[in-house]
Order: structure tokens, then sequence, then C-alpha cells
């Protein structure tokens, strides 16, 4: 289909009252390299594609846009914070993106954590209001291992209109989880390495982990760096009692690590009523809420030649 048809087709749809454009054929949340460049040949500058991390400007998919990751956090002191929602509506326009604009959102695929970046901002997007969105299975670095074009020129791109629409269904607050504290109502889980979960290892956070919460790593979803199928993940969920509870909440630190669990288990597996805790342990712990696995006393040796990686996730 020539560029112009589709644009035709595309404004006719347009302007037809209520009639929203369908995604793409062959559009998943999770897609492979090869899946994604079909779409880029068949769809072309219809489907927007956000890189979120890496170095941009070194090379990217061509026509993409850069949105660097700590646009859509906090700050420092709560990095999982939401952002308010005239900002991030500001950076949607930006991109040029409108609600019924399908977006890829890449992350840079250095290692399965950087995934965290792209799930948020999915989870960001999904909760303003786009429609179609996906992630790129590997990040960038699983593009260029298919050999598949990289540009290194940032293209222009028009301003949109998008007026953005925050819906709290995939969210979950600090004031909520503490009501849902030893209710039996939800299944509360920690995204976090298991030293984390076991209060052995902490970051912006205090040891510990929410009381009554299960441990369920990020990592449990990936073969080496890139996630695993909806098939599998579906079976892990099913295995550890997961799919049978009215509510899901997945958290971390800061809400990077636990992105991963939520995309996991609410886009891929398909798991009703799977709501990110966003602000995560550094808000909860601030708030001197009830915990588990918090010890009385840890020490911790620094040393010269190492360092924390797990600092803001």
């Amino acid at each position: 289909m020539q560029k112009s048809t589709r644009f035709a087709l595309t404004l006719s749809v347009a302007l037809v009252p209520g009639l929203a454009m369908a995604a793409p054929d062959g559009w998943s949340p999770l897609l492979e390299p090869a899946e994604l460049a079909t779409l880029l040949d068949t769809y072309g500058e219809d489907i927007r594609v956000v890189h979120v991390t890496g170095d941009f400007a070194q090379g990217h998919i061509p026509g993409a846009a850069f949105s660097p990751y700590a646009t859509w956090r906090g700050d420092a002191a709560n990095p999982g914070a939401l952002r308010d929602v005239q900002h991030l509506e500001g950076v949607v326009r930006e991109l040029g993106i409108e609600a019924d604009t399908p977006v890829v959102v890449v992350h840079a695929g250095s290692n399965p954590t950087d995934m965290g970046a792209a799930a948020r901002v999915y989870w960001t997007l999904k909760s303003l209001g786009v429609e179609d969105l996906a992630l790129l299975n590997g990040g960038f670095a699983a593009w260029n291992a298919a050999d598949l074009p990289v540009s290194t020129t940032a293209e222009g791109i028009m301003p949109s209109d998008f007026n953005a629409s925050w819906d709290e269904q995939w969210r979950i607050s600090t004031e909520e989880v503490a009501q849902l504290i030893d209710s039996g109502d939800s299944r509360l889980i920690d995204a976090r390495p298991t030293d984390f979960f076991s209060g052995l290892q902490w970051s912006i956070a205090a040891p510990g982990t929410i009381r009554g919460s299960a441990n369920l790593t990020y990592e449990s979803f990936f073969d080496g760096n890139r996630m695993l199928d909806a098939d599998y993940i579906r079976n892990l969920a099913e295995e550890n009692g997961y799919t049978d509870s009215p509510l899901t909440v997945s958290f971390c630190n800061t809400g990077h690590w636990a992105a991963i669990n939520w995309f996991a288990l609410s886009e891929m597996a398909g798991i009703d009523n799977t709501r990110l805790y966003a602000e995560s342990m550094a808000e909860y712990a601030a708030e001197g809420l009830p915990m588990d696995n918090a010890p009385n006393r840890v020490t911790y040796y620094w040393r010269a030649t190492s360092r924390w990686v797990s600092d803001l996730f």
C-alpha cells in the first residue's frame, strides 16, 4: 500500500465520529525485532518508535524518537513517584503521539533490568490513554543483533494535540496498599532480587518488604536478555497462585523492576486487575508502614572495587 493511500485511509477513519483505529495486523504487546521491522515496512510513519535508554545519537531504529527515561519518573528522593499529568501530556505531545498512535517503546537492551525503563514508560502511556502499545523484546541490542537498519540521524517530529486522561485502573497508591495488608484480598508481589526481599540488601528503601508479600523476581520472566513468551509467563503465574486473586500488586524499590512484573502478568499473561505500585518501597518504608523481613541491625561494608548496581531500582 502506498504511503499516500495509507494516509487517506487514516484520515477518513479519523473523521468518523466514535470510530477508533484498530491496531496494525501483527501487533502484540511484545514484538520481536523481525516483527517490528515488518510492521514498519508496512505501516511506516503510522507507528511511533520511542527509545528511552541508550545512546540515541550513536544509533537507533530509523524514524524513532528519543525520550529520556528520567523524563517519565520522579526526582531522586522518590524516583517512582508519578510526574504531574500535565507534564506527561506535554512529553507525549512532543513525541507526536495521539491516543490511537501505535507506539513501540525501546530500551537499549543492555540487560533484563534495562527493560524496566521501557515497561514503566509503557505503563505510563497506557494509563494516560494511549491505546496500542508494545515493547521490543531484547531492546535495541536485539535489533542490532538481527542486522536490521540503524540510523544516526534524528528526524523532526510534528507535535500532537494529545489530551491525557489518566486511568487509575493499573495503579495502586501507598494508602491503598496499606489497606490491603493482612486483608487476604490481594497478592502483593515483590519483584526485587531475593536479598532485597529477605532484608539482606537495600538501597533507597529500608531493609525488608511489605507485610504479607511474596517474592517473584523480575528475572523469572527472562531467558538471558529476552522476555519469555506468554504461555510460559501464564504457567509461572498459575504455579505461584497469582491467577485467581481479585487483585495483584507488583512493587520493588522505585517501580522499575515492578514494571517488568506488571507488564509480564498484566499484558503478557492477561491477568486481570494487576496493578503497579509505582512509588514502591521508597515511599512505603518512608511512611513507616508494617514490614516483613526487617532486620534489627544489618551492616554493609563498601569496597573500593565494587558498587551497588541497584540503587535506583
